[in-house]
Parts: structure tokens; sequence; C-alpha cells
């Protein structure tokens, strides 16, 4: 079994340290849970994958003005957490063959895991730009089909990779299912994200 030697309090502990911005803080709640639920649906170590899902983006908030070192500098916070090269290698996966960071540019995917958190992540966006468009701003009121919709124009959050979302494919999980994932764990917390 691979180890992360970081627990959920460590995670936030980190995340209090080096996340200031409320919409970042959001993002890896979000992603959290996603990954969660999808740790679920593939008989996985729960705690290992939302820890993954919390921290993948430690870095945003130094990074944001200087891409070129996110998930670059988080290897070394993580690293000097005391956390494993697998934590590490899984994290920093999500911004693997990025053409904006050198050191990252010709890496590949290869695990489920990877392949989760990539898609996950990117779908947070998607699902939060649907909600907002709701006259009621809530994402209690998306429907399944709404976000199919919205996925497959290719105009609505056109920053949002639908390539990286149909990772999911890669870690043996079909796009609707992904979607219906995605949008049920991140319902279950609207309350606390605002939404």
């Amino acid at each position: 079994m691979t180890t992360l030697w970081i627990s959920y309090q460590q995670a936030q502990s980190l995340v209090d340290k080096y996340i200031t911005e409320p919409f970042t803080r959001i993002h890896l709640r979000e992603s959290e849970v996603i990954m969660r639920w999808l740790a679920k649906h593939f008989w996985e170590d729960e705690e290992q994958w939302w820890i993954i899902g919390f921290l993948h983006d430690l870095d945003w908030d130094i990074t944001k003005t200087d891409q070129q070192n996110h998930c670059v500098l988080v290897q070394t916070l993580l690293r000097d957490a005391g956390g494993t090269d697998f934590l590490i290698d899984t994290i920093a996966s999500h911004w693997y063959d990025n053409e904006m960071i050198p050191a990252l540019q010709n890496k590949k995917r290869t695990s489920r895991i990877e392949y989760s958190l990539a898609a996950a992540e990117t779908l947070t966006w998607l699902i939060f730009a649907t909600a907002i468009i709701q006259p009621e701003k809530k994402l209690e009121v998306v429907k399944i089909e709404s976000l199919k919709s919205k996925f497959k124009n290719k105009w609505f959050a056109s920053r949002c990779s639908r390539d990286m979302i149909l990772e999911c494919e890669k870690a043996w999980v079909s796009l609707d299912e992904f979607l219906q994932i995605g949008l049920t764990s991140m319902q279950n917390i609207a309350w606390e994200i605002g939404l």
C-alpha cells in the first residue's frame, strides 16, 4: 500500500499556512469531495484520495502570478512537510504535459489516481460555471442534463479543458457517470462553498 505520510490534520495545517484566497480554499474543498467520491466508486483509500484532492493546488496562491512554478513549488512544500514521492508525484501530475512549465512539459499521467485528479479538479470549474449562470445561482438547481449540455458547448467556460475532463475515461469511469459524481459531490457541500 502506498502512503502519503501526511494526515488530513497536517494537510489542513498546510492549507491554512499557504492558502490565503477564499476562492482557492473553495476549489480545494470541491476537488477534495470529488476525489473522495471517486475513491468510494473505485474502492480506493478515501483518505489518500481526498488529501490529494485537498492539497493539489497548495502552491497556487504563491505561484498564480508565476505559473511556471505551479506544481513545481508544491513539490518542495510537500517534501519539507514529510510527504512521500507518491503524494508529491500524484499532485504534480495534474499539470503534466503543460507547455508553460518546462519541468513538467514532457511528463504524462499514467495511473487511475492521476487521471482522476486532473479530471476532477478541472470539472469543479465547469460545475461552478454552470451553477452561477442559473437564475438562482445555486448548485441545487443544476441538473445533470444541463451540465452535459455545458460540457458539449466548447464556448461555455472555454478555459475549462474538456480533454482534461475526459481523462476520467482513462480512469475507467464514463463521462456521464463522472459528471454525475462531480455534481452530486459538490451539491452535498453547496452550503459550505456558498452555492
